[in-house]
């Protein structure tokens, strides 16, 4: 007879499941029926299981508050997005599009500038704190700003998430010593991290803390993530709100039509240019996205 049970996927890799219950922790297959499509599980799922002979599966993914593509988590109270302008230096696009993402799922966002010893990124910080998101400076090497961020991430399920090599593993491994994650040192021929996070993990940190570690991405892995219909992106732009209404034109893309307090916001330096050019890009993005594959 099978026993049946509740419990959080914490780790997902090659079709194996380890979901932490409150009898410990099971590994499982899934369901053929849980392997297409968006029924794929997640790391962050919460899954009901059968354990029958010793072996565990996942029988039944439980409704999602939200998912993502990249990172492939699920039920995420908050997304950390770790920028730095040491080596390597993080292209404000793959910010702009993962933080608009998140923003289109309502989850909340948080800027964290890493490597700050090493340089204080001191534009991308006032970019980012104009923008109306939380910044946080952080150094994995001196110890600067771990505290607070670990205030910031308590009772929450949190992903971690970035381009290769801004330190996100070493930054969780301040966080709780004791995990003791493989970090990698920057490829000094291509300018960027060497990919040492394989997969999504969760790790927890107290009772009801949970970090995933997530793989670091390049500007070339940006045509993978979601899309964002057009007209819900002016929404993911929180600098954006206070215009919204207020065009001349009800259907306003805030591009170039004549009367569009966006463009005049940036035009009057109330918004950053390096967010409006995202924007653009994004919104161009989206537009050629057919409506079918939204969804």
């Amino acid at each position: 007879m099978a026993s049946k049970s509740t419990g959080r996927i914490l780790r997902s890799l090659s079709g194996f499941y380890e979901v932490q219950t409150e009898a410990g922790l099971v590994t499982c297959r899934a369901r053929g029926v849980l392997r297409r499509g968006e029924n794929i599980p997640l790391t962050g799922d919460l899954v009901q299981i059968s354990l029958e002979n010793g072996k565990g599966m996942v029988e039944k993914i439980l409704p999602r508050k939200n998912w993502f593509i990249r990172p492939a988590v699920a039920n995420v109270d908050a997304l950390v997005i770790f920028a730095t302008n040491a080596e390597p230096v993080t292209e404000p696009f793959l910010i702009d599009r993962v933080a608009a993402i998140a923003g289109d799922r309502g989850v909340q966002v948080y800027i964290c500038i890493n490597k700050c010893d090493l340089d204080p990124a001191i534009d991308l910080e006032r970019i980012y704190r104009g923008a109306g998101y939380p910044v946080i400076m952080t150094s994995a090497e001196t110890g600067e700003g771990i505290d607070r961020l670990g205030e910031m991430l308590r009772g929450k399920l949190t992903a971690f998430t970035g381009n290769s090599g801004v330190g996100k593993s070493s930054v969780l491994n301040r966080l709780c010593p004791a995990l003791a994650l493989p970090t990698g040192e920057i490829s000094r021929k291509l300018g960027r991290g060497r990919h040492t996070t394989r997969h999504v993990e969760l790790y927890r940190l107290e009772e009801d803390t949970y970090v995933a570690d997530t793989p670091g991405f390049s500007s070339f892995d940006t045509d993978r993530m979601e899309a964002i219909v057009k007209e819900d992106l002016q929404y993911a732009f929180p600098e954006m709100a206070p215009y919204l209404g207020k065009c001349q034109f009800h259907d306003c893309a805030h591009r170039k039509e004549p009367g569009c307090a966006v463009t005049a916001a940036v035009a009057e330096g109330k918004i950053q240019p390096t967010r409006y050019d995202s924007y653009l890009r994004l919104y161009e993005m989206a537009s050629q996205v057919k409506p079918w594959e939204m969804k």
